[in-house]
Order: C-alpha cells, then sequence, then structure tokens
C-alpha cells in the first residue's frame, strides 16, 4: 500500500515541478522576433536597436494578455551599452561602437519564470558602424513632373545632404560642403542645400564631401577639435522634352514613285515614334500605327504611294517625358508614260520588219533569175499564187502601236 502511495506521490511532484514549463514549451515556434534599428551610424554616436514579439501569422494566434510574461536577452558585445528600455512585448537597447565594422546582435525570449527554458522566439542583425559621416545626397528639380527619377535640361536643379543623425551625435558640430558637378563647376558651402542649372542633356554625376567639426572635451588638457567626413555622389540623367520634328522630304511626286523622309527628333533619345499616311492632317490614335523604337535622333522613313492625290504624312513620337506630332502633306500626280519608253521596243520592231522585207525581196527576185535561165522548170502564171508583200504579211498593227506612243 505504501509503495503504491508513494508511486502517486512522486507523480503529482514531478507535473508540480514541470508546471512552470508548459507555457515556453507551447508558445516556442508561435511567436516571432521582428528587430529594426536606425544605423548605420557614425563611431560614437548612439544606436537603437528595438525586439518586438509579434505572433506568427496564423489567422488566430493572440498575444498573451500579461505582457511581463516574457524576458528579452540580448547579446551586444563588443558594443557597448548605454541603456534598455522595455515595454509591452518590447524591448529597446542603446549601444555604441568605438571602432568601425559589422557587429551581429543577438535577441531571444524565454518565459519570465523560466529563462532557461527553450526561447520562445529568437533573432539576430548585423549592425554597420563606420568611420564616416552617415547621410544621403537627394537631388530633386522645381518641376511638378508625372514620371518619377527624370530631370530635364535648362531647369533648376535642387541637389540637398541629408544628414543622418538620430541620437544627435553631430547637434554641437559645424559643417562644410565641397561640391562637385562634373563639368569644371565646384562651390563650397555652410548650407546643405545649393541649386544648379545644367543646360546639357546627358548622364552626370554630382560629388560632394562633407566636414564637420566640433570641440570635445580632452583627457589631457581642456578642449580638442574632432573632425569626421564623409563622400557622397549622386548620378542622374538629364533630358529634353520632344520640342518638335523636322521634316524633310518631297512635296510632290508622282504615283508609284518611292518617296524618302528624313525625321529629325529635337529632344532626347531613345524613343519610339509610329508613321501613316492619311487624307487628313489628324493626331495619329494609339491603334492606327506600330511604335518603332529610335535609338538616335534621326530617322528615314522610305514608302510609295499608288493613287494620286493629296495626302499628309503624319508623325508621332514620344520620350519618357514628353510626345509631339507632325505633319507633311505631299501632292501625288498620276504617273507619266514617257515616249522614251516605247522607242526601243518600236525601233526593234521596225528593224525587224525591214530586214524581212528586204529578205523577202531578195528571196523573189533570186526565184524569177532561175525562172528566166532556166525556161523548162519555169512554172505557168496561173499555177503561180499570188505572194502577199511582206509588210502585208507582217500587217500594220506593230507600226500602228509605235505611231500610236504618245508624244
Amino acid at each position: 500500500m505504501a509503495p503504491t502511495l508513494w508511486l502517486r506521490v512522486s507523480h503529482i511532484l514531478r507535473l508540480v515541478c514541470l508546471l512552470h514549463l508548459a507555457p515556453a514549451v507551447v508558445a516556442a515556434g508561435l511567436y516571432e522576433l521582428h528587430l529594426v534599428t536606425d544605423s548605420p551610424a557614425t563611431t560614437g554616436a548612439e544606436v537603437n536597436i528595438t525586439a518586438s514579439l509579434v505572433a506568427s501569422d496564423n489567422g488566430s494566434l493572440a498575444l498573451p494578455t500579461d505582457p511581463l510574461s516574457y524576458r528579452f536577452h540580448w547579446v551586444h558585445s563588443p558594443l557597448l551599452l548605454k541603456g534598455k528600455t522595455e515595454e509591452a512585448f518590447r524591448s529597446t537597447i542603446r549601444a555604441v561602437g568605438n571602432v568601425p565594422g559589422d557587429f551581429p546582435i543577438s535577441v531571444w525570449v524565454t518565459s519570465a519564470d523560466c529563462q532557461m527554458c527553450q526561447p520562445v522566439a529568437r533573432s539576430r542583425l548585423v549592425l554597420s558602424i563606420t568611420e564616416n559621416i552617415v547621410g544621403k545626397l537627394v537631388i530633386t528639380q522645381n518641376a511638378s513632373l508625372p514620371w518619377p527619377s527624370t530631370y530635364f535640361t535648362k531647369t533648376l536643379l535642387k541637389t540637398s545632404f541629408l544628414l543622418h543623425d538620430p541620437s544627435n551625435f553631430f547637434k554641437t558640430a559645424s559643417f562644410l560642403y565641397s561640391w562637385d558637378f562634373g563639368d569644371g563647376t565646384q562651390m563650397v558651402t555652410e548650407d546643405s542645400t545649393v541649386y544648379y542649372n545644367r543646360s546639357i542633356m546627358g548622364t552626370f554625376t554630382v560629388k560632394l564631401k562633407v566636414v564637420a567639426e566640433w570641440e570635445q572635451a580632452a583627457l589631457a588638457a581642456g578642449k580638442g577639435i574632432v573632425q569626421k567626413t564623409g563622400h557622397f555622389s549622386g548620378s542622374l540623367k538629364l533630358q529634353e522634352t520632344l520640342r518638335g520634328i523636322q521634316v524633310m522630304g518631297p512635296t510632290e511626286i508622282q504615283a508609284f514613285q518611292e518617296m524618302t523622309v528624313t525625321l529629325n527628333f529635337l529632344g532626347s533619345p531613345p524613343l519610339t515614334m509610329c508613321w501613316r499616311i492619311k487624307s487628313e492632317c489628324l493626331p495619329l490614335e494609339e491603334h492606327e500605327c506600330r511604335p518603332v523604337p529610335v535609338a538616335g535622333t534621326v530617322y528615314n522613313v522610305t514608302t510609295i504611294i499608288m493613287d494620286p492625290g493629296d495626302y499628309c504624312f503624319s508623325i508621332r513620337a514620344e520620350n519618357v517625358i514628353s510626345r509631339t506630332h507632325q505633319y507633311h502633306r505631299v501632292q501625288v500626280w498620276p504617273s507619266r508614260i514617257q515616249p522614251a519608253v516605247f522607242a526601243f521596243p518600236c525601233a526593234t520592231i521596225i528593224t525587224m520588219m525591214l530586214a524581212f522585207i528586204m529578205y523577202m525581196t531578195l528571196r523573189n527576185t533570186t526565184q524569177q533569175k532561175d525562172m528566166v535561165e532556166n525556161p523548162a522548170t519555169a512554172i505557168s502564171p496561173s499555177q503561180v499564187s499570188p505572194t502577199p508583200s511582206p509588210l502585208k504579211r507582217l500587217g500594220t498593227s506593230s507600226l500602228q502601236v509605235c505611231l500610236a506612243v504618245p508624244t
């Protein structure tokens, strides 16, 4: 009896000891840790890293009602910890790096009453610390453009440097900005924003050197001057709107005559164009022609018009920032049949006729001579059938055709 009672009591005690492990075991794999940071940062500046415990995306799981049921554990060495803030299912640390480099940060979450249990969730990230100033170069244009990242020539460019300093590390620093626009234009300012106007289309690069200086307490004596620098650049492509299309080609042609028209596009390539011969000068609709890619500013179009009449050569061209239409009127006259076209065939026919006549004439002469010299072989006139003249055999149709050629 006693052994059986003791066995039951031991099972109950084991269940009591394992009861506090149940939340952690059940929660494992049901939650995730999301990490965010305001890095990169310069050496000496504070960096914030925030870890948030969220439920996995299964559509029904929710976080526990007690926010103190879990604890966050951080590994941030060799970064120096400057502070830690705990909120509901969220933990934030502030760290400082005194040397540049990429540093791994790890964090995991356990049950508050069982720190040695299996983590509910874990995550990590790599923190970037640099010796230089952190920021970015932003180039915008004072124009309302429907196309993103598009810039015009001969339009004012606004070039600004945006400092990344969430911890106000540079709050007492003075800055100096050295600008280089790549075309010989250079300037030095104390303002982080300058304006520049470039009239040449194409891609160019803006380079900027930023120098920051401030006083800082020194260990040996009084105060010392601290200086940090940063180098930044930004490339952009300036384009010109399509100001028009110059059309160079004939204004009068004959039917069935090949016509070549040269198009000069006044704008920035690459672009697309389409064209069509119409009876009236009207803008081309999207479905009226198939766009053709054009890599340059000159394009040749060759076509043949069959029927006489007045026509309009309609052209539509567009690049990434603009579109334009142009028209070119062409008068097509009926095709004229020139006498020279028939000169050679008629001369050939006449020559053949003359040669045949001469041949028949010589033949008849030879036959009559034989009849005179050999009376025995003569044939009575009644037996000789009348021989038509060579000209009558050929008829006058060929001659009429030649004579009917218009002059």
